[in-house]
């Protein structure tokens, strides 16, 4: 095979397919049905680096009013949770949850000496490294070497997206990233294996083509696996027909099918709101809400609300001060929601940001995000957090 169409199709495999070497073990996958308590994880990434404060609203602090003239969100406007605190118009699923003893909402969360730029603050997030280290493997993707090494039934994970991303990228392991499984199947399918497999006919033995003839053939394996579960028992409930509502259309079918996926990956975006923010943050959010109302009414009607726990982040906040354009600049610390009939703890977990002690304009976290991985690993998904995470970190209590 000659070098400049390896490379060729090599780089098209590689765009349209993330493979875990695992996914060979779905051929000996029983068929038994995923066992009441089964905990799952979905992560909601906001991309592009969320306004905390026009989500999570101090209404009863007029220093928010202040920094905001034209870009606070009015008090009669916002979604009353307390006296004090109140949701953006659009999150009317998460007032609901909220008031019905479902939601959790972390507030002033980051990590030390943060980074402002969107792809080095996400890549600590994915990683949860240091801020001055740099690591090539992501927290998901860490967890999925801890749990499947060895294991016969091993567990993975699914990223609803084009490309799979840092977080679930481990050291021996990969999570698996599609829009959805019917165009994840086409794609394994395509024209690319046939072009292998005519290629590994003509030249026996070579070790490039070899490996690509291997690795599609398990892809189609692990895409028809993957079709299959998703049509057992699709759900017949309605979903918006909106990129993230098709996505936890998906993952409902899944989790309510036989397959053992314990983490689903899906990002929103983009909240870099520099401009004009409230209307993107209102259109955003009102996908968001439309999405999470039907997904979690979803769950409830099959009884695995109580299994699946709904979180998100973003990777950072924005300035406390409005800018010039009716939009807001690069900040540091947010608020993330956490969603499921198994919280422990539920309602505002900490305290409100202090508008009055501030780093340079911006937020001063409180929490540092891996103190959340932590609690999700060790106390949801009964994994080891501090060999995943390379540290111990104090959890929380939310479950």
């Amino acid at each position: 095979m000659k070098r400049r169409s390896f490379v060729k199709i090599s780089s098209l495999a590689s765009t349209a397919i993330w493979m875990p070497k695992f996914l060979n073990a779905f051929n000996n996958l029983d068929q038994a049905a995923v066992p009441a308590g089964n905990k799952v994880v979905v992560v909601i990434q906001f991309s592009g680096g969320n306004d905390g404060l026009n989500t999570v609203i101090p209404i009863s602090n007029d220093l928010y009013y202040t920094n905001r003239p034209k870009l606070a969100i009015a008090k009669e406007r916002a979604l009353k949770l307390t006296n004090d605190i109140a949701l953006h118009p659009e999150l009317t699923c998460l007032q609901a949850l909220h008031n019905n003893g479902h939601l959790g909402i972390l507030n002033n969360v980051g990590y030390p000496n943060p980074d402002r730029s969107h792809f080095r603050s996400m890549d600590i997030w994915h990683t949860a490294s240091p801020s001055n280290q740099y690591w090539n493997n992501g927290w998901l993707g860490r967890y999925l070497d801890h749990q499947c090494a060895g294991c016969d039934k091993p567990t993975y994970a699914l990223e609803f997206d084009d490309v799979l991303g840092l977080a679930l990228k481990g050291k021996e392991q990969n999570g698996l990233a599609f829009k959805s499984p019917s165009a994840f199947y086409n794609n394994a399918n395509s024209k690319i294996f046939e072009a292998i497999k005519a290629n590994r006919v003509a030249q026996a033995n070579e070790q490039p083509v070899d490996y690509l003839y291997k690795t599609l053939t398990s892809t189609i394996n692990s895409a028809k696996y993957i079709l299959d579960q998703s049509k057992r028992r699709p759900t017949t409930a309605s979903y918006p027909a909106t990129e993230i509502g098709n996505s936890f259309k998906t993952i409902s079918s899944l989790i309510q099918s036989d397959i053992n996926t314990k983490v689903y990956y899906v990002s929103l975006g983009s909240f870099d709101t520099h401009t004009q923010q409230n209307a993107t943050q209102s259109r955003l959010f009102k996908q968001l809400n439309d999405a999470l109302l039907a997904f979690t009414n979803d769950l409830k009607a099959a009884n695995r609300f109580n299994d699946v726990l709904t979180f998100t982040f973003s990777e950072f906040g924005r300035r406390v001060a409005q800018n010039a354009n009716n939009g807001t600049d690069h900040g540091s610390a947010s608020n993330m929601f956490f969603i499921s009939g198994g919280l422990k703890q539920k309602g505002i977990l900490n305290e409100l940001p202090d508008l009055v002690n501030l780093n340079n304009g911006d937020l001063k976290y409180t929490v540092d995000f891996k103190q959340v991985y932590a609690t999700v690993l060790k106390n949801w998904l009964g994994a080891n957090d501090e060999k995943i995470l390379g540290a111990k970190f104090e959890k929380l209590n939310f479950v």
